[in-house]
Formats: C-alpha cells, sequence, structure tokens
C-alpha cells in the first residue's frame, strides 16, 4: 500500500467534503489517518480537517469525538469555527452556539470567518438579541469593519425584522460589496417592501460601487413580480441582455417566475422554451407557473415529461402538481402523484403533505384528507388550514370548528390567521351555524388582532344569506368599512335568488354589473329571479339587454371519466354513442323518482312553459345526463365522479340526492363556482347532504369564438389523456 502524507490525506479529506455526499471516502481516509499517524496526537491541521469534513457531512457527534481526542493545546479558532460552521450549514443552529459557548470558555476569539456563521444562526433562530450581542462583540474586535461581517450582520437584523439597526450597519459600512447590495434588496423583498427593493436596485446601479449579478437580478424580478409591475421588469429583461446574462440558468428560472406570476404564460413558456439547458429549477418554475395560472392540464402534462426525463421527484415539483390536481379535481391524478411521493420518500415533506391534505379535500374525500394530515411527522398552519378547509368543502362544520379549537390548544400552539377564518366561516356558512359564525368573526379583531378582509366579509354575509337572512346581510353589507368587492354582492346576489328576493337581488346585480360588466353570470342569475318570481317581463329585459351588448350565457357542460376516456355532455344532448340506453335510464330514473315522491323544481325553467314543458326543460339538464351515463358505464359500488363547469341547479341538487338513495350510488360533484372570493369559493345554490359531496373546480372556455359542438371536442381532446407516468 502506498504512503501518504498528512498533506496527501488533508487533501482527500477535503474531497470528501467538497463532493457532499461521500462520508464513505471521509470515514476510509479517516481510518488511513489512524492507521498511519495513530488515534492521538494527530498534527492540528490534520484534525482540523477531520472536525471539519464530519461536522459538514452532519456527523455532528464522530466530529465532536475527534475533538474530545485532540490536545487542548491543538484547539485554536479553525477548528471552533469549522464545528460552528458545519452545524449552521447543517440547520444545528443551537449546538452552533454551544459551540461557541465552549470556544469562549477556551479564551479563544472567533474571527471574520466565525461571526458570519453566528449571525446566519442568529437569523435563522429569529434571535436579534444574540445578534446584537454579537455584533457588539464584533465591534470590540474591531472585526466589524470587514465587509463580509458586516454584511452577516445586516442580514442578520434585517431577516429579524430590525429594520432601523440594520439600516445603521448599511449606513456605517465603510465598503459595500455586491453581496451586501444582495441582501438588502433580497431582504426588502422578503419582508414586503417590493417598491423599497427597486429603490435599492436603482441605488446600487447609481452608486456604481459592484455590477450587479444574476442574485440581484432574480430580486429585482421578486420585487417587479409582488407589485405585478410588468413593464418594470420587461425594462429590466433588456437590461440583462445588454449586460450579457441572457443565458444564466438561474436568471433565467427568475424571468420564467417573474413572468409567471404577472399571468404572461406566453413569455414564460418562450423563455422556457428557448433555454439551452435546464436544471429542476426551471422545470419546478414552469410547472408553477401553469398551477398559478389555472392551467393545471399544462401542469401535470409537464410533469410527465420530467418523468420521462427521468427527473427525480423534489417536494417542490410534486407539490406544484399536486395543487394543479386539486385544481383540476382529477382524484386518479393525484393519487398517482401520491404515489410517486411515496416511492421517492417525500410524502413525508411539509409541503407535499399539505397539497396532499388540500387535493384530497377538495376532491370529496375527507377519509384520505384526514389520513394524509394525521401521518405528516410535522405540521404548520398550512396543513391545518387545509383540513380545516376540506371539513369546510365538504360541510363538516362542527368537525371544522373542533379542529380549529384543537389547533389552537397548548399542544398544537398553532396561531389562527387570515386564512384559517374564512375557512372556519365558510364552515359555520355551510353548517348554518350562524351565531358561532358571527362570534368568530368578531373575535377576529379582538382575540386575535388580525383585520377582517373583503373574503370574511363575503363569509358573512354568504352564512347570512343562506339561512334566509337576507335582509339582515343586506345590511351587514351597507354597513362594512370598505367597499363591497364582486364576491360579497354575489354571495347577496345568490342568497335574494334562492329565498326570492328580487328587490334586494336588483340592487345586488346592478352592483355587480359596474364591478363585472363582463360576467354574464349575474345577467343570469338575476334574469332567473325574475323568472322564478313570475316576473317575466323583467326576465326578458334582462335577457335582451344581454343580446344588446354582444353578452352570451356560458354554455354549461357536465362531463364524467370512464376507463380514462372523458365523456362531455350538455343540456338535451343526444349525440352519444350510447344515447338510446342513456335516455333509457333517464326515462327508469324519472319513473322511481316519481314513485318516489320526487315533484320537479319548475322555477329553474328559464322560459315562460306549460308546467310539462318545465318539467322536461328542468329534466334534460346535462348534470343528469352524465349521471345517467355513469350508471350504465361504471360498474355498480363506484363512486360517480361528474365534473361541471358551471353552478349546478337546485332541481339538479334535488335530483340526485333522490338517485343516490334509490340506486345507493355515492355520487360525488365538481363545479366551477362563478361568486369568486379570493381564498375560498362560495355557493348559495347547494347544500351538502348526506350522499352528495361538493368540491371545487375551474375551467376557462372561450366561449364566443367556436361553436358549441367544436368546443365540446376539443374540451374532450384536452380532458382525454392518459397520465402515463414512469
Amino acid at each position: 500500500m502506498p504512503f501518504l502524507s498528512a498533506n496527501a490525506l488533508a487533501s482527500l479529506l477535503e474531497s470528501a467534503v467538497s463532493t457532499h455526499s461521500s462520508l464513505r471516502l471521509g470515514k476510509a481516509v479517516h481510518a488511513r489517518i489512524i492507521r498511519t499517524l495513530g488515534q492521538y496526537d494527530l498534527p492540528p491541521f490534520l484534525s482540523n480537517h477531520l472536525i471539519n469534513m464530519y461536522s459538514k457531512l452532519d456527523r455532528l457527534n464522530s466530529a465532536q469525538l475527534v475533538l474530545s481526542l485532540t490536545r487542548p493545546s491543538s484547539l485554536s479558532v479553525v477548528t471552533w469555527t469549522a464545528l460552528i460552521s458545519g452545524s449552521v450549514q447543517n440547520g444545528h443552529f443551537t449546538s452552533a452556539f454551544s459551540y461557541f459557548s465552549g470556544m469562549r470558555r477556551d479564551n479563544i476569539f472567533p474571527n471574520d470567518f466565525t461571526f458570519p456563521c453566528l449571525f446566519k444562526a442568529s437569523a435563522s433562530l429569529n434571535s436579534p438579541f444574540l445578534g446584537q450581542q454579537l455584533h457588539g462583540l464584533a465591534v470590540k474586535l474591531k472585526l466589524i469593519y470587514d465587509v463580509f461581517v458586516a454584511c452577516s450582520a445586516f442580514d442578520m437584523y434585517s431577516k429579524t425584522r430590525m429594520n432601523q439597526d440594520a439600516n445603521k450597519v448599511f449606513d456605517r459600512m465603510s465598503r459595500r460589496n455586491i453581496a451586501t447590495w444582495n441582501a438588502k434588496i433580497s431582504n426588502a423583498v422578503t419582508n414586503g417592501r417590493p417598491r423599497e427593493a427597486i429603490v435599492n436596485f436603482i441605488e446600487l446601479l447609481q452608486s456604481g460601487e459592484e455590477a450587479p449579478n444574476s442574485i440581484t437580478f432574480c430580486a429585482f424580478f421578486n420585487a417587479c413580480a409582488d407589485c405585478l409591475n410588468l413593464k418594470l421588469g420587461q425594462q429590466l429583461h433588456g437590461f440583462v441582455i445588454r449586460f450579457g446574462c441572457e443565458n444564466e440558468v438561474a436568471l433565467l428560472n427568475g424571468l420564467i417566475d417573474f413572468y409567471g406570476k404577472c399571468k404572461e404564460v406566453e413569455f414564460a413558456e418562450m423563455i422556457f422554451n428557448g433555454m439551452r439547458e435546464r436544471n429542476i429549477v426551471s422545470w419546478c418554475s414552469m410547472l408553477a407557473v401553469y398551477e398559478q395560472n389555472n392551467m393545471g392540464e399544462k401542469a401535470c402534462q409537464l410533469f410527465v415529461e420530467t418523468r420521462k426525463k427521468g427527473m427525480g421527484p423534489t417536494d417542490f415539483l410534486v407539490s406544484s402538481v399536486i395543487s394543479a390536481c386539486a385544481g383540476l379535481a382529477r382524484l386518479e391524478l393525484g393519487r398517482a402523484v401520491h404515489g410517486i411521493a411515496v416511492k421517492g420518500c417525500i410524502e413525508g415533506n411539509l409541503f407535499v403533505g399539505s397539497a396532499l391534505v388540500d387535493m384530497y379535500g377538495k376532491c370529496g374525500c375527507i377519509e384520505d384528507c384526514e389520513l394524509a394530515f394525521y401521518e405528516m411527522p410535522e405540521r404548520n398552519l398550512i396543513c391545518w388550514n387545509a383540513l380545516i378547509g376540506g371539513y369546510a368543502h365538504q360541510g363538516h362544520a362542527e368537525r371544522a370548528l373542533e379542529l380549529s379549537e384543537e389547533m389552537t390548544r397548548e399542544s398544537s400552539r398553532m396561531m389562527p390567521n387570515y386564512v384559517t377564518f374564512v375557512s372556519v366561516l365558510t364552515a359555520c356558512s355551510r353548517g348554518g351555524m350562524v351565531n358561532q359564525g358571527v362570534d368568530f368573526f368578531e373575535s377576529m379583531r379582538g382575540k386575535y388582532g388580525i383585520l377582517p378582509g373583503a373574503e370574511h366579509y363575503a363569509c358573512v354575509v354568504d352564512m347570512l344569506g343562506r339561512a334566509g337572512l337576507v335582509d339582515r346581510a343586506y345590511e351587514f353589507v351597507k354597513n362594512m368599512p370598505m367597499q363591497p368587492t364582486v364576491s360579497i354582492w354575489g354571495a347577496l346576489l345568490g342568497a335574494c335568488k334562492v329565498y326570492g328576493r328580487p328587490d334586494i337581488g336588483k340592487i345586488a346585480a346592478e352592483k355587480l354589473f359596474e364591478l363585472d360588466p363582463n360576467d354574464s353570470g349575474n345577467h343570469v342569475i338575476l334574469s332567473n329571479m325574475f323568472a322564478a318570481a313570475g316576473r317575466w317581463e323583467d326576465a326578458n329585459l334582462v335577457r335582451k339587454e344581454m343580446k344588446d351588448v354582444g353578452m352570451k350565457k356560458g354554455t354549461g357542460y357536465s362531463w364524467i371519466t370512464v376507463k380514462n376516456t372523458v365523456h362531455v355532455f350538455q343540456a338535451k344532448d343526444e349525440s352519444h354513442e350510447r344515447n338510446s340506453e342513456i335516455q333509457a335510464m333517464l326515462g327508469k330514473l324519472k319513473k322511481d323518482m316519481k314513485a318516489a315522491g320526487y315533484i320537479p323544481d319548475t322555477n329553474v325553467a328559464l322560459y315562460d312553459l306549460q308546467e310539462e314543458e318545465k318539467e322536461s326543460e328542468v329534466w334534460y339538464h346535462s348534470e343528469k345526463i352524465a349521471l345517467a351515463f355513469g350508471l350504465i358505464a361504471l360498474p355498480p359500488g363506484v363512486p360517480i365522479r361528474i365534473n361541471k363547469n358551471l353552478r349546478v341547479c337546485v332541481d339538479c341538487h334535488s335530483a340526485i340526492k333522490f338517485i343516490s338513495g334509490i340506486v345507493g350510488r355515492e355520487i360525488i360533484r365538481a363545479y366551477l363556482l362563478d361568486v369568486i372570493a379570493g381564498v375560498l369559493f362560495f355557493s348559495t345554490d347547494l347544500r351538502r347532504d348526506r350522499h352528495g359531496r361538493t368540491y371545487l373546480w375551474r375551467l376557462k372556455m372561450n366561449h364566443q369564438k367556436t361553436s358549441t359542438e367544436n368546443l365540446k371536442k376539443q374540451f374532450e381532446m384536452r380532458m382525454t389523456w392518459l397520465l402515463d407516468i414512469p
């Protein structure tokens, strides 16, 4: 065996550290050192290399063992700094300060490499008090004038929201490197001050101290995205091209993210498709763009492409595609991705687990939602909100309230936030728990110091409206401290439609026409409300106004997936190849339902027709046709999942309750709600019952530029694709 010098052995230990995963190599070198030089009285520099290697590779016990075998006289600032930096690098911030205490007990002073690590640990522990003590020591040792020490102190103060102290450190720096400017810009964005970040970037250019790099540009793009300032971001894009950085992968990833947040998906695609090389962040960024812009199908297809290219699943990639599956209400796809997460051992990740809880909740699988929640090794507030939201969507109001109380108990120590109250108030609305809902709403400001937003006010209006307290809901809207939004007036309009209050409904509709003049749904609801009240002249007048301005009601579609094929139906649809069987099933269901006491709700008929004609009009709605097809195409016992792009009418809701009981099948419906309240969605037409479950789906269709039949075919092609995941 050839002889290796101490320097050669030290170089091998450095190689083990640089590869980040060669613990086996490091242990082999350590064994060779013991065999060659013995276990005790090693050269100090070799002991330092061993301690550095073990601490960097997250083997602190081994590093401490080497430390204990080292002569006290051989311990130096390099030894302790290696332990401290390794601890910080691997997230053991408390251990880092423990080693720092041992260092000071040995009367060894930190140097310009030790302080940045300790400042980072202080920021990660969110402990400005520790940071201030370190700052004082750095001043005492006159190391604060070192640019790296000062930069790390500034970063610590910024991350712990000590902005005044951060500005003092920044202003007193004799020289600022690009890392300092990047910290200033990035922290301004992180702390919710994007405009300040933009000003800081301009100051950097004007100072001429340092040239910006890709990190600087990415931070600036984040600031522009937070401000939704597309033009400014595009100007920087041009500057980047002139600067010669347009081919840097990290910068292009930032551009994809920026354009996606600004809703410019085509620009994001252009950059992604034009990249010479891509890393996993590139794919994650593009997938997130699709998911954030309600293009779930493309997100799923892109995920399949990453699998075919042999890329391993990451927490961000998987959580994004699961969120896309939740938006599409595609339970099968979500379960397939869940399997990939289990196979990749990332299902316990906080982000993946939260996405799974949210996905199963929105897809009507509350048992799987609970299982995903309780199997998580650790939970944050997002996980709790996801399960509370799942209970709220499924109508389990009492369970949602119980979970919110459990969350705030001492064992969980989770304080509710803005989203929590939206979920809880939605649960109270769905469960008809008006008094509890009002108490929760009033506790927001008084008990938790959270200022209610438009979403919370919309929840309260929806809650009062569902309970039939339409006048009280209208008074609540009039006394709001803010201007009512589309979601608030929409909730009130829906309540007026359900409880036959065209007087208040007309007021709400007129406000909606002002706020959102291009939404045909509001006009349709007002027209239907007049029709239900027998005010046919007013109903026809609303429809005439729609026709005069060229506004068309969106065509209603219902679709069901059978054997990886999507079958799409519309009202009075007779185009399906199994139409004769569908009509026969509809006839049988109609007969059985009448025998069970079903009476059609003809108030939803849109025209002034005879009673028999009205019954026929409502019987051939697209959802009933899709349900009939599901009964003949799916085996007994298999849940029937029907998706719909518009609100489900009251008669279809009642009919499905009867059908579910008659045929003994679980029927789950996904539908697009036309009253959107930012975080959650609200329906004023539907109630959850023992048989029917409700959840959400969003679909954007262009009904103006293509015929109904072509649109139906295009949609079938878009939705019918087999998820072939390697």
